[in-house]
């Protein structure tokens, strides 16, 4: 919006950056804010080698997170690793994801005739443009159901659990019943980012995901944004329908549109569905990743008798995240749970380990406040941009 020119102040009611998704630090601040007695024992290290992510995500290395930081020049203020494998859950055990023609063919996953069919399908998805019906072969990319196309290669249900979980990153078996356009683009966007640096398709950022809002912030600010930490929000002030202001501390902000995450709004929003995380400190890597320093281990629901995916991110001392030795393993999973006129509320942070659903909110957002779609070329630095740097 900064880059937009539109005028950008922005409140937060923390003291520290990224609110639900932020990363803690020291580990002292984590025990309190978990409500675990105590201080951290001396065999954790040093309390701020910890940054802590509490929504832990990859990001996808060709995917639209990328992208905005690419065209924004956010990257400037980040430095990224690439993490080490991507593993999924079979029978008890873990395997390695198999996503270029070459690991299909290693892999333990499949047998020897599952192997050459699951080939034929990477490949068909490799050639498939939704643009050129000649990469059709029969199917119809916005009929056709994605089981009719496991179907068409003769691919079986261990093969089309760890494509529809693993590569095209579902958390449910929904997508089965859908055209199979969307599904086969994200497989090509799996294969894509692995495609850029060859161990995995994510990234991740050095002291945590609460370097990416930081990075933003920074970016917002030489666009003449105004940041406000430790901001306690009082009131959304609406006047005949419309959000005129925002009182704080007994002052009040005056706006025309607010954009604001639901915490804020509570009484506007419903509650749809809830993600279970649970943050585990290891002073080991994760068997069977092969001593992984960071991985992403997907536990597909029928594995699981589940109704939706377990993910298991790792990753540890290498990315500035924890002590020496140390490494920090988040499980995810979501269960089920029991627009005000120019507020623009966010959804809050699903169960997936990637943000290419954060990113789809941020431009949908966009679309409804500004009336036009998010285009990546017009948020590319101007050169005579003030970079606020010599």
């Amino acid at each position: 919006m900064s880059v937009n020119g539109k005028k950008v102040l922005h409140m937060d009611r923390n003291p520290y950056y990224g609110g639900e998704s932020a990363s803690i630090t020291p580990l002292e601040d984590l025990y309190k804010r978990f409500n675990i007695p105590g201080a951290p024992p001396a065999s954790m290290g040093r309390g701020r080698d910890w940054n802590v992510d509490l929504i832990p995500k990859f990001l996808m290395a060709n995917g639209q997170l990328v992208k905005m930081l690419l065209f924004t020049e956010v990257t400037r203020y980040l430095d990224f690793k690439v993490t080490e494998g991507s593993f999924v859950y079979k029978g008890g055990k873990i395997y390695k994801v198999p996503s270029t023609e070459a690991e299909a063919l290693a892999s333990s996953l499949m047998g020897l005739f599952e192997k050459r069919r699951f080939r034929k399908f990477l490949v068909y998805v490799a050639n498939f443009d939704e643009n050129d019906p000649r990469t059709f072969e029969g199917v119809d990319p916005k009929k056709t159901a994605m089981r009719e196309v496991y179907k068409k290669f003769d691919l079986g249900q261990d093969v089309i659990d760890f494509t529809g979980h693993a590569l095209a990153l579902y958390r449910t078996d929904d997508y089965l019943d859908q055209p199979c356009c969307e599904t086969i683009n994200r497989i090509k966007l799996y294969s894509e980012s692995l495609a850029r640096y060859g161990k995995s398709p994510y990234l991740y950022p050095l002291y945590g995901l609460g370097e990416l809002p930081q990075g933003f912030a920074r970016l917002s600010a030489i666009y003449g944004g105004t940041y406000m930490l430790n901001k306690p929000i009082e009131e959304i002030i609406v006047q005949n329908g419309k959000v005129i202001g925002v009182k704080s501390e007994g002052e009040i902000a005056r706006c025309k549109q607010l954009i604001c995450d639901p915490s804020y709004v509570k009484d506007r929003v419903e509650k749809v569905g809830q993600v279970i995380r649970v943050i585990c400190i290891l002073s080991h890597p994760i068997k069977n990743t092969s001593d992984a320093n960071s991985c992403q281990i997907i536990i597909p629901q029928n594995q699981v008798n589940r109704k939706s995916d377990i993910y298991v991110c790792m990753i540890s001392s290498a990315h500035n995240v924890a002590a020496q030795g140390k490494y920090i393993a988040i499980a995810i999973t979501s269960s089920p749970a029991a627009a005000h006129p120019q507020i623009f509320i966010s959804r809050t942070y699903d169960a997936t380990t990637h943000f290419e659903t954060t990113c789809d909110d941020i431009k949908d957002i966009y679309k409804r406040m500004t009336g036009s779609e998010f285009d990546f070329e017009e948020m590319k630095r101007k050169k005579n941009d003030i970079y606020g740097e010599d």
